[in-house]
């Protein structure tokens, strides 16, 4: 049996995979689904690192974005996530706007079937006869200054929050969830997001989402708490 084989686009960055997703499956830009559109990007992340392609902090970035959106949506009127919505939307809007331009630019490219007379040789006249008040020499002069001492390299702290960044699998988050659960069968929900970094939370809720698609657990329609099934 032959294997199942992705033919995956390339994209600039999340919001080009973003507006893609939107264009594709016709969604409206202006009210996203957030749900649908979360699945529909995860599962192009999903095929991505199936193929052993590199996935960029950037559009894992963008996906624990979308989770807290969706997490804002879970709770009762919750202006943040409308706040957060219209924030997205409009960068995509903005995106869109610049790649219809861009469509129209390629459009005037006629790649070499309009020819115009050889340049034409100008005597340059190198005498510069502009004249400057004192004050906007001195400002030039600290401004040359300035950058030229911002032209050394930052301090290697600078970068401690970048090299040292946690990778948290949503596997072990299952494990931790579960193992919360098995003793008392039910827990607040808020137990699972009072410590540890925002990695671990975003790996935490989507253990929960795995867990709650395959029934082992449940949420209360209050978000209140959260109960183990030992049916499932």
């Amino acid at each position: 049996m032959e294997k199942l084989q992705f033919k995956l686009e390339s994209f600039e960055g999340p919001l080009d995979l973003l507006l893609h997703l939107i264009n594709k499956h016709k969604l409206n830009i202006y009210d996203i689904e957030i749900s649908q559109l979360l699945e529909q990007y995860l599962d192009y992340i999903n095929n991505m690192k199936a193929l052993n392609l590199e996935v960029t902090s950037e559009f894992l970035e963008m996906a624990a974005r979308l989770v807290y959106i969706k997490t804002c949506s879970l709770l009762p009127k919750s202006e943040e996530e409308e706040k957060l919505k219209q924030e997205l939307t409009g960068q995509l809007l903005e995106l869109d706007a610049v790649k219809r331009a861009a469509a129209q630019l390629a459009l005037t490219n006629h790649w070499g079937t309009l020819f115009v007379r050889r340049p034409v040789k100008l005597e340059l006249d190198r005498e510069y006869t502009v004249s400057h008040p004192p004050e906007q020499l001195t400002r030039a002069y600290q401004m040359v200054m300035s950058k030229a001492k911002r032209k050394e390299p930052p301090p290697r702290s600078a970068f401690s929050g970048i090299v040292e960044h946690k990778i948290v699998s949503i596997t072990s988050r299952i494990v931790y969830v579960l193992r919360k659960l098995y003793k008392t069968g039910s827990m607040p929900y808020d137990e699972f997001f009072r410590s540890g970094e925002r990695s671990e939370m975003v790996a935490t809720f989507l253990a929960m989402l795995e867990l709650i698609k395959s029934k082992r657990i449940s949420v209360s329609e209050d978000n209140s708490s959260v109960v183990f099934n030992r049916s499932a």
